[in-house]
């Protein structure tokens, strides 16, 4: 099992959002982080680091950040040394015509209709992949083998790193593209992403980690690995692999239901959903545009990161 030990501090160059007040808190969101922030420390300080992160916003510029993204809090804010700026904007590549982003609600979906792959038959990223996987059985299989790359169990992994699918908290992004290496690299199959994102007013995506100690978390996207699964004839289902949150494959609906945990926060709501290409990594400054991350450094990085960390 992951050490509780393990510091969830870190740097990082990230990219402001959003700011947003909540029950008398100043919310920070960034592009490369699911997790939601406040500021820590004396007023003094924190008067000075909100001030930065004003400053950067308005001038659509980084910021390094010193985060804890267990406690999601901020310890400081400064700007980028020139080098490090300049390697952040080198590997930023973006999504090139990126899906449309889609208001929702959930409570409303109509669960035959929804996750049927007509019902997104429009979609560009839909045409330019046609490989489904054939059967639920095959599906189960894929996610199990996902799960079982699960840093938690300690090896030995079939893949390198193993998947913090135990730290829920943050990382999803990484756990995603990595799930897609495995769909597209060792079974062959297409693989799309969805995103949710919670954005309007006091809305947040809020889970029970029941899987790993029953805490509440909280986001303000998240992202998981979509596949079309044949199911009969010519039925298909959009199907969400997402071993942080269940322990088979799940239809669309389920996945973004289970974001809208009343029990962790009243406010839990899914504000928009989307579906991209698989290439899609992190939100790029908002919710229409996506980073990618071909090389899966930035993957790598975050999985390695977070490999010894746990959620509750």
């Amino acid at each position: 099992m992951a050490s509780t030990k393990a510091t969830a501090r870190e740097t990082a160059i990230l990219t402001l959002v959003m700011t947003r007040k909540v029950k008398g808190k100043t919310q920070y969101l960034f592009s490369e982080k699911e997790a939601i922030f406040t500021l820590a420390g004396e007023t003094k300080a924190r008067r000075t680091h909100a001030a930065a992160l004003a400053k950067a916003r308005e001038k659509k510029l980084p910021v390094l950040a010193e985060i804890d993204t267990k406690e999601g809090v901020i310890h400081k804010i400064s700007e980028p040394a020139g080098k490090a700026l300049e390697e952040f904007h080198g590997t930023r590549a973006l999504l090139e015509k990126p899906e449309k982003t889609n208001k929702v609600t959930v409570s409303k979906l109509d669960p035959t209709d929804f996750n049927l792959i007509k019902y997104h038959s429009t979609l560009r990223c839909f045409k330019e992949c046609t490989k489904i996987i054939p059967s639920y059985a095959k599906a189960k299989e894929i996610f199990d083998f996902c799960a079982k790359q699960t840093c938690s169990l300690g090896g030995p992994f079939n893949i390198s790193p193993c998947i913090p699918f135990q730290y829920v908290i943050d990382g999803c992004y990484a756990r995603a593209h990595k799930m897609r290496w495995i769909i597209t690299t060792k079974y062959g199959y297409c693989c799309e992403k969805v995103f949710s994102f919670a954005v309007n007013g006091n809305d947040t995506l809020a889970v029970q980690a029941n899987k790993w100690g029953g805490c509440c978390v909280f986001w303000w996207y998240h992202v998981a690995p979509l596949v079309r699964v044949r199911l009969a004839g010519p039925i298909v289902l959009l199907m969400v692999i997402d071993p942080g949150m269940f322990d088979k494959p799940v239809m669309l609906t389920s996945w973004l239901a289970a974001q809208e945990n009343k029990h962790c926060s009243p406010d839990a709501h899914v504000s928009l959903y989307s579906i991209q290409p698989g290439s899609a990594y992190t939100p790029a400054g908002g919710t229409t545009s996506f980073t990618t991350d071909p090389n899966y450094t930035a993957t790598d990085a975050t999985l390695n990161n977070y490999k010894n960390l746990v959620t509750c």
